[in-house]
C-alpha cells in the first residue's frame, strides 16, 4: 500500500474527530449516494419511456444515438472532471456536474425535437461524468478506513441497485399517466438536493495541483480520441470495415500523441505513471474484461426469458432483481472478509460466481426454466458486488495519494468503455446468427424475429414456426453466453496467477 492513511478529516472541518464531525460526515455521504440513485433511476426509466419519445419525437432510427450519446459525454468528461477537482476542488466539480446533469435533464424534457433531445442528452452525459466519479474520489478522502470505505461502497452500490428497480416501475406509471416529458424531471429535486447538502456541508482539502498550468492539448486530445474510438465502436455492424478501423487508427494515434504531450505536461491529464504501477494496471484490466463479461448477462437475460420462454417483459424485467440484491449483499460482504483474504481471492470468489451464471445458462440451454435464471442471476450479482467493492478500494490504494482522483476516474472510464465496445461486439454476434438462421430456414424472416423477442407481439407469429425460431434466437444467445463465459475464464486465470505469484513472494520475504 503506498497511501497515506493519516486522517484528513480534520482538513475538512477543524479539529478532532466528534460526534459533530461524524454527523456532518454521515449527512454529505447521503447526499452523495443521492448519485448512485440518479444514476441508477435515469437508465433504466429513460429506457422504460423510450418506445413513447421515439414516437412522438419522429425519431425511431435515432434509437441507438439515443443511448450512444449519453455514454459518449459520460466517458469522454469522466477523466476531465477528476482533474477539475484537483484544481478547483472536488466541491465544485461535484456541485458543477451534479448541475450539468439536472440542467440536461430538463432540457430533455422540454425538447421539440430530436436534435434538441440528443443535445441535451448529451449535456446529461457529461454532467453524468463527474456526478458519478467525483463521490467515489470523495469516499477515499474521508473514509481512510478502509472497512468503513468498503461499507459505504457497498451502500452505493444498493442505492444504484434499488433505483435500478424502481425506475422501470416509476417510468411506465409516469408514461401513462402523464407524458415521456416528466420522466426526465424526477432526478431534478433530487439533484437540487444533494447539490443543497454538499454545498452547506462539505469543505474541500486542500487542492494537489493548484497553481500548476492545466494541460488543455492533452485534454483535447483525450477526448478527441475516446469520441473516435467510441463512434467506431457504435459503427460495428452498420458501417463498413474501412471506416471503423479508420476510426479505431485515428483515434489511437490521437491517443499516442497524448501520451507523448503529457510526458513533458507539467500537470498530465492522465499521468503516465498510471501505466507504470503493475498492480494498479492490473486493477484496470480485471475491471475490463469482467464489465465486459458480465454486461451481457444484464442486457440478454430479460430478452432470453421474453422470447425463448415466451414471458412478459415484466417477468423478463424482473431477472434481474435477484443480481440488485445480491450485488448489494456481495459488496457488504467485502469489510468482513477484506482482512483474511487477499483481493485476488476475494475478485476470484466473484469471478467464480459470475463463471457459474453463464456456465448454467450454457448447460440449461434453451429450455433453462425461470427459476434457474432468477438463481443465476443471484449469482451473476453476488459476484459483481464483490469484484466492484474490492477492485475499487483497490484502484485507491494502489495508486499513490497524489494519483488517487485520475485513478479513480480512470478505473470507471474504464468500466464504461469496456460495457460500450463488448454491447457492440454482443450485438454484431447475435444479428450474425440470426441472419444465418434466416438464410437456410426460408419463411422466417428478421421482422418475425423481432416481433418473437416481444410476449405481446409473439402471438401474432405462426405457432408452427415458433420452435424453430426460438432456436435462432437462442444460437444467438448461446454464442454471447461462450463469448462472456471466455472472458470471465481469462479473468479468472489472471486471478489465480496474480494470486500464486503474490503467494510466492510471501513466502521469500519470510
Amino acid at each position: 500500500m503506498k497511501r497515506n492513511t493519516a486522517d484528513p478529516l480534520s482538513l475538512f472541518w477543524g479539529g478532532d474527530e466528534n460526534l459533530e464531525l461524524k454527523q456532518r460526515r454521515t449527512i454529505v455521504t447521503g447526499a452523495l449516494l443521492l448519485s448512485n440513485i440518479m444514476a441508477g433511476m435515469d437508465g433504466t426509466i429513460v429506457n422504460t419511456a423510450l418506445p413513447a419519445i421515439t414516437s412522438d419525437l419522429h425519431a425511431l432510427q435515432y434509437m441507438g444515438w439515443i443511448v450512444a450519446i449519453f455514454l459518449f459525454g459520460m466517458a469522454v468528461a469522466t477523466p476531465l472532471w477528476s482533474k477539475f477537482g484537483e484544481h478547483k476542488g472536488n466541491k465544485i466539480a461535484y456541485i458543477s456536474a451534479t448541475s450539468l446533469f439536472a440542467i440536461g435533464a430538463i432540457f430533455q424534457g422540454l425538447a421539440p425535437n430530436i436534435t434538441w433531445f440528443i443535445i441535451a442528452r448529451a449535456i446529461m452525459g457529461i454532467g453524468a461524468g463527474g456526478m458519478n466519479t467525483i463521490p467515489f474520489i470523495v469516499f477515499a478522502e474521508i473514509y481512510t478506513n478502509l472497512k468503513k470505505r468498503a461499507t459505504v461502497l457497498g451502500l452505493s452500490s444498493a442505492c444504484f441497485g434499488t433505483a435500478s428497480i424502481i425506475g422501470p416501475l416509476l417510468g411506465g406509471w409516469i408514461v401513462d399517466a402523464l407524458s415521456w416529458h416528466w420522466v426526465f424531471y424526477v432526478n431534478v429535486p433530487i439533484a437540487l438536493i444533494a447539490i443543497t447538502i454538499i454545498a452547506i456541508f462539505y469543505q474541500n482539502v486542500n487542492k494537489q495541483v493548484a497553481g500548476k498550468p492545466i494541460d488543455y492539448l492533452g485534454a483535447t486530445l483525450l477526448v478527441s480520441s475516446l469520441m473516435l474510438i467510441l463512434i467506431a465502436v457504435q459503427l460495428i455492424g452498420v458501417a463498413s470495415l474501412p471506416v471503423i478501423l479508420g476510426l479505431m487508427i485515428i483515434g489511437g494515434a490521437l491517443l499516442w500523441w497524448m501520451v507523448k504531450v503529457d510526458q513533458q505536461a507539467a500537470d498530465p491529464i492522465v499521468p503516465n505513471r498510471l501505466f507504470t504501477n503493475h498492480e494498479l494496471v492490473i486493477d484496470f484490466m480485471l475491471f475490463v474484461i469482467i464489465w465486459g463479461s458480465f454486461i451481457a448477462f444484464v442486457i440478454y437475460i430479460p430478452m432470453w426469458a421474453q422470447g425463448l420462454l415466451g414471458l412478459s417483459a415484466l417477468l423478463g424485467g424482473m431477472t434481474q432483481i435477484p443480481g440488485a440484491v445480491t450485488d448489494f449483499l456481495g459488496s457488504e460482504l467485502v469489510p468482513f472478509i477484506q482482512d483474511r483474504w487477499s483481493k485476488y481471492e476475494i475478485v476470484g470468489l466473484g469471478a467464480l460466481t459470475i463463471f457459474i451464471s453463464f456456465l448454467g445458462l450454457l448447460l440449461g440451454g434453451q429450455k433453462s426454466p425461470f427459476w434457474l435464471i432468477m438463481i443465476l442471476g443471484a449469482f451473476e450479482g453476488f459476484g459483481v458486488g464483490l469484484v466492484f467493492n474490492i477492485l475499487q478500494i483497490n484502484v485507491q490504494t494502489d495508486a499513490e495519494l497524489r494519483d488517487v482522483p485520475i485513478a479513480t476516474s480512470m478505473g470507471y472510464l474504464m468500466r464504461i468503455l469496456s460495457q460500450t465496445f463488448m454491447s457492440a461486439i454482443y450485438g454484431v454476434i447475435l444479428n450474425n446468427a440470426l441472419l444465418q438462421g434466416i438464410k437456410h430456414h426460408h419463411g422466417i424472416t428478421m421482422g418475425m424475429l423481432n416481433k418473437l423477442s416481444n410476449a405481446k407481439t409473439a402471438s401474432s407469429l405462426p405457432a408452427s414456426l415458433l420452435p424453430e425460431m426460438r432456436h435462432i434466437l437462442y444460437s444467438g444467445y448461446r454464442n454471447i453466453v461462450i463469448t462472456a463465459l471466455t472472458l470471465i475464464t481469462i479473468s479468472l486465470v489472471m486471478v489465480i496467477v496474480m494470486w500464486v505469484r503474490n503467494r510466492k513472494q510471501s513466502v521469500k520475504i519470510n
